[in-house]
């Protein structure tokens, strides 16, 4: 079964408080999503440090319910 995409949201903005975070369904398959991440708790963090937050947001989720994901990060100006 896919997992909504504002599932996804809320289980990112409750791991990573402040986040602005907007989802997007790549395929319109409710199953190959892109999620967009801005947050300040990524200031000083290697992008690979920043993607690991976003998909430990997710826990076990990814590659069962989720099945792709693609993680963009930033931090705010």
């Amino acid at each position: 079964m896919a997992m909504p995409a504002s599932e996804i949201k809320t289980l990112i903005e409750d791991a990573i408080p402040g986040a602005h975070v907007e989802i997007k369904d790549l395929a319109g398959d409710n199953d190959h999503f892109a999620a967009y991440v801005t947050s300040d708790a990524f200031r000083g963090k290697t992008r690979v440090q920043q993607h690991q937050m976003v998909y430990q947001a997710l826990g076990t989720r990814m590659g069962g319910e989720l099945h792709a994901l693609a993680v963009y990060t930033t931090v705010p100006e």
